[in-house]
């Protein structure tokens, strides 16, 4: 396993490092490799074609058509 060196982090940032390793039991260098572990493995976001192609077929497009009353120009009047 690799070592892992971090400056420069600021001395209120290494305290609510300290609080939450106290908080699940553990040091301060075993939660931040919790939190190195939890951000960096888990799977990467789907784009949003990946999304939108995901979306079932529910119907035809006319299904969804606005129906226009004769009367109103808006869909709450």
């Amino acid at each position: 396993m690799a070592n892992l060196l971090v400056r420069g982090v600021d001395d209120a940032l290494v305290a609510a490092l300290k609080e939450r390793a106290g908080a699940h039991g553990v040091s301060a260098e075993a939660e931040h490799r919790q939190i190195l572990f939890d951000a960096l493995s888990r799977p990467s976001r789907r784009s949003l074609a990946e999304a939108l192609a995901s979306i079932p077929d529910v119907g035809i497009d006319a299904d969804f058509e606005r129906i226009q009353d004769s009367g109103h120009t808006h869909v709450f009047d």
